[in-house]
């Protein structure tokens, strides 16, 4: 495509309008920087919501199994979540202490960069055991044995923690999950009291949907920035920030003319990211040639995004615009190990999920899932579960009946705005002109979910 905005003279380069090129330049500049700084604003959510709800660095955190007044990026009602946000500036080396159990968790710094899994996919496995953090450039002395040592970039990092609650046993799997234990290293002959809130049944909203298309996502971003260490592979993008006026030591206080240009560089990058999740036309999203069905994550491989040779940049702006936190776990594709995610979000004509239609999702039986398995459906404008009047988004094997009485060798499954006759509690409803996904997720899964032998239908559109 030929440059319409510069003309050149003997080799050297003359803008026809100076101010052109460079507000061409500055928006190309900040959708960069707002891709690759996404899920750093999208963590800083995670961060206000829950301080917001009460929670303090160090001392408490949430617990809650997610339910449709939870707004967060694909949380699911599955397992009872909790997440501690870790402040080492004023803590100093931390100690993270799992009892023995089916926990699973990992920690994440202020980037949403992975640091270290622990419990079921950390290194102590379900035995439990310590994990002790150390913060930027710590240089003191460090326990030669007893811990899993792991370095934050970050001064503040988040632990996401679920357990898995066997024989759909909440009350011990929450007992289990507020036993888990943080405190500093100089305190571990005393430890000081960690205390969790159980938030099941209030609001909470852990996004960043309300900054993400407008000017407050660049001012969130400068807060991290401003209070956080340079990290060394980050330092090119960091200048694409300080161009924009965005950098550590020095107030954010944009032009007119900035903050035009940054407020539609937000709407341009959200959209863009937005287009990796749900319209990628990358080969290797689909699960199977005959279906559907996609993958939510796709780099299988690592929690960091990484290829030989490069970031994948797509895979990580798919996975951040759908979802929360990463690490090797999460992806992993193996038999018998940790969990698999299907994205759902459009029928077997290729059409999106229409919240005003009513779809039936056969699903064979058994599912080969040597744990538990369930179905989520998200909003698309939120990624969050979907917000109906019926107040449930999930239909979970562990809790709701969903192996039907006659030995039939699959069960249906519906979704949609009224509940069709004969759904027996197998239904979630939809909204009308609120488009929807799910996620299909199977807990230790077993051969046939890798080798094509099982797989779901697609949705199937029934007629009014």
């Amino acid at each position: 495509m030929a440059n319409d905005l510069v003309d050149f003279e003997d080799g050297f380069p003359v803008a026809r309008s100076a101010a052109a090129a460079r507000d061409r330049r500055d928006l190309r500049r900040a959708v960069e920087a707002y891709r690759f700084f996404y899920p750093t604003v999208s963590l800083e959510g995670i961060f206000k919501g829950t301080r917001d709800a009460g929670a303090v660095d160090n001392e408490t955190a949430l617990l809650f199994i997610a339910r449709p007044h939870h707004t967060g990026f694909t949380l699911n009602s599955d397992t009872p979540y909790s997440g501690g946000i870790l402040d080492l500036r004023e803590s100093g080396p931390m100690v993270i202490e799992l009892p023995p159990g089916p926990l699973i968790g990992l920690v994440d710094d202020h980037h949403h960069r992975w640091i270290v899994d622990v419990g079921l996919p950390g290194a102590y496995g379900a035995k439990g055991g310590k994990h002790l953090l150390l913060p930027p450039g710590y240089d003191g002395d460090v326990p030669e044995s007893g811990y899993v040592v792991a370095r934050s970039d970050t001064w503040t990092a988040f632990c996401a923690l679920r357990v898995l609650p066997l024989g759909g046993d909440v009350a011990t799997a929450n007992g289990l999950l507020s036993s888990v234990r943080f405190y500093p290293l100089d305190r571990s002959g005393d430890p000081p009291a960690y205390t969790f809130t159980d938030y099941s049944d209030r609001a909470i909203d852990c996004t960043c949907l309300a900054w993400e298309d407008n000017l407050e996502y660049w001012r969130v971003l400068h807060s991290v920035i401003d209070s956080e260490p340079a990290v060394e592979e980050m330092r090119p993008m960091l200048g694409l920030l300080a161009e924009l006026g965005i950098e550590a030591g020095r107030p954010f206080d944009p032009d007119e003319r900035t903050a035009a240009l940054l407020t539609e560089a937000a709407r341009i990058g959200r959209d863009e990211m937005l287009v990796s999740a749900f319209a990628s036309d990358r080969s290797d999203r689909t699960v199977w040639p005959d279906r559907s069905w996609e993958w939510a994550g796709l780099r299988p491989e690592n929690g960091t995004f990484e290829r030989e040779g490069s970031l994948d940049v797509e895979a990580k702006d798919r996975w951040f615009a759908q979802a929360i936190v990463a690490s090797p776990a999460m992806f992993r594709r193996a038999v018998g190990q940790g969990s698999l995610y299907w994205l759902g979000l459009r029928d077997a004509a290729g059409n999106y999920l229409d919240g005003g239609r009513t779809y039936r999702l056969t699903v064979p039986l058994p599912v080969p899932a040597g744990l538990f398995w369930s179905v989520t459906a998200y909003d698309a404008r939120t990624r969050s579960e979907v917000v109906a009047e019926q107040g449930q988004a999930a239909l979970r094997s562990l809790f709701e009946k969903l192996e039907p009485a006659d030995g039939a060798e699959s069960v249906d499954l519906y979704f949609g705005p009224v509940e069709p006759p004969g759904a027996e509690g197998r239904w979630i409803q939809t909204v009308p002109g609120r488009g929807w996904f799910t996620y299909f997720r199977i807990y230790g899964p077993e051969q046939a979910a890798f080798d094509g032998s099982w797989k779901p239908a697609d949705f199937e559109p029934l007629e009014a």
